[in-house]
């Protein structure tokens, strides 16, 4: 029995879902990288790493090639790059309006604070 579109959609989303797989990703995203350069950029404990990069390798979303004792992980899709390129555009999108929700709050309250300094016929 395959999979509906809908469940495998919603595992891809599972395996983007936390910020040290996403920024191992984003890391990727400039090329292959060994294990140890991800520790250190990423700041997180090596058994943490570890964990993520599984999470990432049985989504598909990365590979791994060990030479002797390095491991090197890479991307296994150019289409990444575009994801997140879409998402940051969303991103962007959604912060774009809620800064505008607060510039209209910022505005009524300035409003809101004048008005209820004065009295009915416009004095202080």
């Amino acid at each position: 029995m395959t999979t509906p579109l809908h469940e495998a959609k919603a595992s891809l989303f599972r395996a983007l879902g936390h910020p040290v797989r996403v920024r191992i990703l984003e890391l990727l995203l400039d090329g292959p990288r060994p294990v140890h350069e991800l520790v250190s950029e990423i700041g997180v404990a090596p058994a943490n790493l570890s964990q993520q990069l599984a999470v990432l390798r049985n989504a598909g979303l990365i590979s791994d090639d060990r030479q002797g004792g390095a491991v090197t992980y890479a991307l296994t899709s150019a289409d990444t790059a575009a994801l997140f390129a879409s998402a940051r555009a969303l991103l962007a999108s959604l912060l774009s309006d809620q800064i505008d929700l607060l510039r209209q709050l910022a505005d009524e309250a300035t409003h809101t604070d004048v008005a209820s300094k004065t009295d009915e016929a416009g004095r202080p």
